[in-house]
């Protein structure tokens, strides 16, 4: 299970921090990620970090502005957003994927990130 918090409502250019919170078999985990889905948008990575060496991978439009860090002995990963623009409002999603697994196999809720212009 993953758990997301952190969203909410911002003007452009500020900041915000999300965070997902890993629980139950977690020992397994290969990478983590973040996700964002808009209105009428296809489903969007966002960044990704893998859990054995760190690795990190950001997607295009939030290179320079997002940040993905962990924290592994609580399971936790965080997103930075700063210099946050209007295409950047979406519902956020927290993503696991295990060992073996083909794709991210365990998702959020999601959490709104609303920001206007």
């Amino acid at each position: 299970q993953v758990v997301e918090s952190g969203g909410g409502l911002v003007q452009a250019g500020e900041s915000l921090r999300l965070s997902c919170v890993a629980s139950g078999a977690t020992f397994n985990t290969y990478a983590m990620a973040w996700f964002r889905q808009a209105p009428g948008k296809e489903r969007e990575i966002v960044a990704s970090i893998r859990w054995p060496n760190g690795d990190r991978y950001y997607a295009d439009s939030v290179k320079g502005r997002f940040t993905i860090s962990r924290e592994r002995a609580k399971n936790t990963i965080h997103l930075q957003m700063n210099s946050l623009k209007p295409d950047d409002a979406a519902v956020y999603y927290c993503a696991l994927q295990r060992i073996g697994a083909r794709s991210y196999d365990t998702w959020g809720q999601g959490t709104q990130v609303t920001v206007s212009s």
